[in-house]
């Protein structure tokens, strides 16, 4: 029997959104910013209520599920080892920090977009080749079908644009089984890419990082303001916020190191930038005017 479908699922890690809350009546909870909204009053919630989308895979929800687990399960070791200081004792404790980096950029509404633009992109291209191909036999088809002579080239396009919509592959693609197989497949193809890459573990001078809902983000910062969000392979580094103290970057070598106010600004700016709707903060962090100055400013 397979398992029940799981309609909300999380893309921030509730084991990274834990490490933003603040105890309290009702237990910790985090401050939410509506980026669309940022005038208006931004209520506490928990880390249950945050970070999550609605039936993001859509089939087999269970294996993808067990899939993120099989990382996150790791994280609260390799979390306190951060704290400790220790990031780099347990070389173990490294995969998992990366893994968990790569977890975020896959399972995230910015890949999710790219899939879906990848698939409309191609699936224009193979409209337009088959009407210039294959013209008189896309006619014999829609004769054969619809009982139509059809002449001119919007015709056949849009005849064209039909049985693709009735392609096996576009069905998958509607019913999410398309994106179900390219999300973990992409997982493993980025996570073998990342294996090169070492583990920075950086924290402020002064003030606190946030995290989007779009949390691990690529980024080149040989340009101003910093280019986010080109191809993994394309990027200088990625950068996952897991606390308002720590950030990881991945980099040549594994280190610690600390960013100046303005780095952790800009830094909490490309989360903004990144991100689909919200952004988290620790609820005394102090970060609220910045975010609205933020938001209003890439509105």
């Amino acid at each position: 029997m397979n398992a029940a479908h799981i309609s909300t699922q999380h893309l921030v890690s509730q084991v990274v959104l834990r490490e933003f809350t603040m105890l309290g009546p009702g237990g910790g909870k985090l401050l939410p910013f509506d980026l669309q909204n940022p005038e208006w009053h931004q209520k506490r919630a928990g880390p249950g209520a945050c970070g999550a989308a609605k039936d993001f895979v859509a089939i087999d929800s269970p294996a993808a599920e067990n899939l993120w687990n099989s990382v996150e399960t790791l994280v609260p070791d390799a979390l306190a080892a951060v704290k400790a200081g220790r990031p780099f004792d347990d070389p173990q404790h490294v995969d998992v920090l990366r893994d968990l980096v790569v977890l975020h950029y896959v399972r995230s509404h910015r890949y999710r977009s790219v899939h879906t633009d990848a698939f409309k992109t191609v699936s224009d291209k193979v409209r337009s080749v088959v009407v210039e191909r294959f013209p008189e036999s896309l006619r014999r088809e829609a004769l054969r079908q619809t009982g139509l002579h059809l002449p001119g080239l919007g015709s056949l396009g849009s005849f064209a644009e039909r049985l693709i919509s009735q392609s096996e592959v576009t069905q998958d693609f509607r019913n999410g089984r398309l994106f179900r197989s390219s999300v973990e497949a992409t997982f493993y193809k980025v996570r073998d890419m990342a294996a090169k890459w070492r583990v920075e573990v950086l924290t402020p001078e002064s003030g606190q990082f946030l995290i989007g809902d779009t949390p691990a983000v690529t980024l080149r910062a040989d340009v101003r303001p910093w280019s986010i969000n080109m191809a993994f392979g394309d990027a200088q580094t990625v950068v996952l916020p897991i606390g308002p103290k720590y950030l990881l970057s991945l980099g040549p070598n594994d280190l610690t190191g600390t960013l100046s106010q303005t780095a952790v600004d800009d830094l909490n700016a490309v989360q903004i930038r990144a991100a689909d709707r919200y952004v988290y903060m620790h609820p005394d962090s102090g970060l609220e005017s910045f975010v609205r100055d933020q938001a209003h400013l890439y509105q």
